[in-house]
């Protein structure tokens, strides 16, 4: 395995430098990723575009709370915040289901694997609704 590297934020950054590790091949035995045993289904340059976007704007209200909090903002502030950004989350975790059924898991049903696609679509709208 190769040696881990230090990651160094920004000066302005309260974040504790943390050791990263090199990614390395699964160990011998271990079970595939779910990227090595699924097609890809490509998206759109507009839909990966929407997608960053819409990631972009997460990141930014999370940094946005992290300020909030340094500053001793209200707590209820904070917290409307915090809603906004499990609603912006939803709001990407949909467009991801929505691309997956229609790419995806209809890629899966044309080649006559819609069986095991449609439980694991199931699986992961199940957690969806906790």
């Amino acid at each position: 395995m190769l040696p881990p590297e230090t990651v160094r934020r920004g000066k302005a950054s309260r974040v504790p430098e943390r050791k990263v590790r090199a990614a390395s091949k699964p160990p011998s035995g271990a079970a595939p990723s779910a990227s090595a045993t699924h097609p890809r289904v490509p998206r759109n340059a507009a839909g990966k575009a929407t997608l960053a976007k819409r990631l972009n704007r997460v990141e930014g209200q999370v940094r946005g709370i992290g300020r909030m909090l340094e500053e001793d903002r209200y707590c209820v502030d904070i917290l409307t915040q915090v809603s906004a950004v499990q609603s912006a989350l939803d709001a990407l975790a949909r467009a991801l289901l929505e691309h997956h059924l229609h790419g995806c898991v209809q890629h899966a049903v044309r080649s006559g694997d819609g069986d095991r696609a449609i439980a694991e679509a199931l699986t992961v709208i199940r957690k969806f609704g906790r």
